[in-house]
């Protein structure tokens, strides 16, 4: 038995959100929320002898100058007109990378004495004292702990985990459907359960006002409260709820007779469940996003940087949670060609408006001020329900299904996140709520005071040719290379910065770089590496055809694929 396998690692975030302070439910093993060591997973360098050569190897100055700098750059890196650049990543791989976040990492984005970022001068901390003292509150194996938590109670002991279950299926809720309501139903018709589960007046206090009433009922039932944050990532977890529970019944009808027991057959759904979905992961998701051959070279040769000892404590890269993982802020759009209602319909403008903007798709969710916008919906309204076929198509040929490229322009509703200025920073300095608010300041001030290493000390490490100062300014604003000349960043780069634009001026966009490919490749690969439970753990050479399959006997082999199975996606495969 490994080290992972003897921790009750924390499973169960709820009330979470991005920019705010955690609140967990103490799992099995755990006396209190608080005791996170036990329950939590460590972050460390990927590249160790960097760390060790700190500060040699990260943004030189003063941390004064360096800070003012940073917040500068981060502040014009906003996308100019014109706008509307696409990629070749349909829009569905923007929040399906979030979704995988959710799965694998939390700890990172908290205001505590390690990553509070509100201080006005920001001195980069020691990395001992970085792996002392940050700890990742998701196991960072793809195991799916934001949907499945700990497990159903199939004891009746009233756990936590066991209100996200309906025996052993797991829970949906269903859309609200008014009159009151405008706008057309959306496919598959006559199916409401396209909501995640809510707490309703469960649990409501009897002296609630009419705001705290609101938002209760509205909080969505699920391992990851981040997953009800924007509608996209919501209904990209809608859609795994009703994967299992279709996959569970598939299984019932393989029984030929044999009855399994509860448990049995709750294993075994969540099992093939789990494989599918990290299949996918590195098959669809990862060729997507990465540059061609780097994924087939880590699955071929091994990992030559991400490497977890035998028996070892899996451990999260800071270089892939704090600067690499981010790519996916700069493929967000400002408005989406969402449904029918919010979008194009019958080759015209939608019926309510022609579009979804960003925006919206944070004020739709629960749990919020102003849950799904004000409306007095307790659930999703039916009229917000995604159509997916306009986001997983790479051979669409409406440019707006797409994701923006994967570059150092980002969409302008990403520097005005109200979201994420939580009510203890409401009151305070208007500069503190425009940086909270600001996603790429936040980024770049994270990983100077997390102290990573630069994106030239990086590309050194993987045998990358570097940018050269020519390659990091070419296509910016007059005002992103001032910013970029007063930092003296083209010769020390930010790592995210640095890892956006690899992508931004040799790969136009479309995928990563080779130093953002090979941290993100050898990062999630190397965790299921270390995950004896995955499709890739010893002794399973799993593939899709020996999971479930599609009404016309092909196997699940795409995203596309999946949502088909689930009930999400508009017609069956021909």
């Amino acid at each position: 038995m490994t080290a992972p396998e003897k921790k009750n690692y924390r499973r169960m975030l709820r009330d979470v959100r991005h920019g705010g302070q955690v609140a967990a439910a103490a799992p099995p093993g755990a006396e209190s929320a608080s005791d996170v060591e036990d329950v939590s997973s460590p972050f460390d360098y990927l590249f160790a002898d960097l760390a060790a050569g700190f500060p040699a190897h990260h943004l030189p100055g003063d941390p004064a100058d360096v800070t003012r700098a940073l917040k500068a750059l981060g502040a014009v890196m906003i996308e100019e007109p014109p706008a509307g650049r696409d990629s070749v990543i349909p829009a569905v791989y923007t929040y399906w990378g979030q979704f995988i976040d959710h799965d694998i990492t939390a700890g990172t984005d908290r205001n505590d004495a390690v990553t509070d970022l509100r201080q006005p001068v920001l001195t980069p901390l020691d990395p001992r004292v970085v792996r002392a003292g940050l700890r990742n509150l998701r196991q960072p194996a793809l195991n799916l702990d934001s949907v499945y938590g700990d497990g159903p109670d199939l004891h009746g002991e009233g756990t936590e985990s066991g209100r996200l279950y309906d025996g052993i299926a797991l829970r949906v809720g269903a859309v609200t459907e008014s009159d009151s309501i405008p706008g057309e139903a959306v496919p598959p018709a006559g199916d409401a359960l396209r909501d995640l589960p809510r707490r309703g007046d469960d649990g409501l206090p009897p002296d609630a006002d009419e705001q705290t009433a609101a938002t209760h009922r509205t909080t969505a039932v699920i391992g990851d409260g981040r997953n009800d944050e924007n509608l996209i990532v919501a209904q990209f977890h809608v859609a795994f709820l009703r994967f299992h529970n279709a996959v569970l019944a598939q299984l019932r009808t393989r029984s030929n007779g044999h009855r399994r027991s509860d448990r049995e057959l709750f294993e075994s759904a969540r099992d093939l469940v789990r494989w599918h979905y990290q299949w996918l992961v590195v098959h669809d998701y990862l060729k997507t996003i990465a540059m061609p051959g780097v994924v087939d070279k880590v699955l071929l040769d091994g990992n030559r940087h991400f490497v977890v000892a035998d028996g070892a404590e899996p451990y999260m890269p800071l270089e892939f949670s704090v600067a690499a993982y981010r790519f996916g802020h700069s493929m967000v759009r400002a408005t989406y060609d969402y449904n029918r209602n919010f979008g194009r319909h019958a080759g015209a403008g939608g019926v309510l408006q022609d579009s979804a903007s960003f925006r919206q798709l944070f004020a739709f969710t629960g749990g919020h001020r102003r849950p799904f916008d004000g409306a007095p919906s307790p659930t999703l309204p039916f009229n917000w329900v995604i159509e997916w076929d306009r986001f997983v198509d790479k051979g669409d040929g409406t440019s707006d299904h797409f994701a923006r490229p994967i570059d150092t322009h980002i969409a302008p509703p990403l520097f005005d996140m109200v979201n994420q200025v939580g009510p203890a920073d409401d009151a305070g300095p208007d500069d503190v709520k425009r940086m909270l608010r600001a996603l790429a300041v936040r980024n770049l001030l994270r990983g100077y005071h997390l102290a990573l290493p630069t994106g030239q000390a990086v590309a050194a490490k993987v045998g990358a040719r570097p940018l050269s100062a020519e390659e990091l300014r070419r296509g910016n604003s007059a005002a992103v290379n001032d910013a970029l000349d007063a930092g003296g960043f083209t010769d020390h780069t930010p790592l995210w910065f640095y890892i956006l634009k690899e992508a931004e001026v040799r790969c136009h966009g479309n995928f990563l770089g080779e130093v953002g490919s090979r941290i993100v490749a050898e990062t999630l690969i190397g965790q299921l590496r270390a995950d004896p439970d995955s499709y890739l753990g010893r002794y399973r050479p799993w593939t899709p055809a020996e999971g479930v399959r599609l009404p016309n006997g092909e196997p699940i082999v795409t995203i596309t694929d999946l949502f088909r199975f689930a009930g999400v996606f508009p017609g069956d495969p021909t």
